[in-house]
Formats: structure tokens, sequence, C-alpha cells
């Protein structure tokens, strides 16, 4: 029986060792799933960081963008202001011109005066033309209410309905935008219905 006794202590041993070595390969286990769920963890965070990075950089170009945009623009339009003060200038000279003209009986004085006006409003329209300051003399052009105001319809037979038949005030543009839309009298369609102005 002693045999038996021992035989039963050294399967019992046995089994203590095998559930020993199981509940250590159990614990290896959990750390590994715990290791390998920590790695998911960091993998996850490392992704989300680099598309934060991507999406940070991207709005930084476009950050950059804009303002780069915005000082072309500033370069482009900052006489704007000074532009707009300037032409009524333009409209006295052009004025004193139109006023002048049909005056050659008048005399020397007279003649003198109008070329010395034409050649300050020449040089004046140049001295704009360098600055990309053009002049909106819009007739016989379709009516366009980005660039033109108009002050009224006209009845025009020779002339195509909704186009300008009349400039009261020359326009301007800097740089292809509008200073000062052109003032300007519209041809009216004949078979326009007419308004009452009473109601």
């Amino acid at each position: 029986m002693n045999s038996d006794e021992n035989r039963n202590e050294q399967v019992e041993e046995l089994n203590e060792a095998a559930d020993a070595a199981a509940e250590e390969m159990q614990a290896e286990g959990e750390v590994q799933q715990e290791e390998v769920s920590e790695l998911d963890a960091l993998k996850e965070q490392l992704q989300d960081s680099q598309e934060q990075m991507l999406r940070l950089q991207a709005e930084m170009q476009n950050v950059r963008r804009r303002a780069e945009m915005d000082v072309q623009k500033a370069h482009k339009f900052a006489l704007e202001k000074f532009v707009k003060e300037l032409l009524p200038v333009a409209d006295s000279l052009e004025k004193a011109v139109e006023s002048t003209e049909g005056q050659e009986a008048a005399g020397e004085l007279v003649a003198s005066i109008r070329q010395g006006v034409e050649m300050t409003l020449s040089l004046f329209v140049s001295s704009l033309k360098k600055f990309n300051v053009e002049p909106l003399n819009p007739v016989g052009e379709p009516f366009d209410p980005q660039q033109h105001e108009a002050m009224s319809m006209v009845p025009a037979p020779d002339a195509e309905p909704n186009s300008v038949v009349a400039v009261v005030q020359k326009g301007y543009l800097l740089n292809g935008r509008v200073v000062r839309p052109a003032m300007v009298m519209v041809a009216k369609a004949q078979d326009a219905p007419k308004i009452d102005e009473q109601a």
C-alpha cells in the first residue's frame, strides 16, 4: 500500500503541478490579453493623433491661403477710397471741356482755357490708368445692374430694349471691380405696358 500511497502522492503532486501550470498559463494569457488590448488602444490613440495632425495641417494651409488672398486684395483695392474722392475731379474737368464746346466764336481765351483743361483731363485720366482705374462708358451695351445704375427708361426706337442709350455720369472700375457704377438711361421696349405712376 505504500507504493499506492506513493503513487497517489505523485498523482496529487502532478495534478497540483498541472493546476499550477494551468493557472500560470491562464495568468500569462490574461497578461498577454491585457497587453494586446493596451497595444490596440495605443494604436487607436496614435491613429487619432495622426488624423488630428493632418486636419490641423490642412487648416493651417487654408488659413495661410486666406491670409495671402486678403493681403493681395488689400494691395489691389487699397486705393479704392482715394479713387472715389478723385472721381469728382475727373467729372468736373469733363464738364469744363463740355461747357466750352461750340464756343469757338467766343475767342482765343476760351480756346486756350479749353485746351488747358483738355490737357489736364488727359493727364489725370492717364494717371488713373497707371493705377488700373478705368472709365466705364457703356453706351450701346446691354444694361448690367452690377455695373450700371438706371436713372430712367426712355423710348428709343432705334436701340435694343434694355440697352444703355445715354450715360449721365461715367462709372469707374478699379482692377475690374466697380468703384462707382455708371448712371445711365435705358431704352424702353416699344410694346412695354404703361406703368400707372399714380398708384
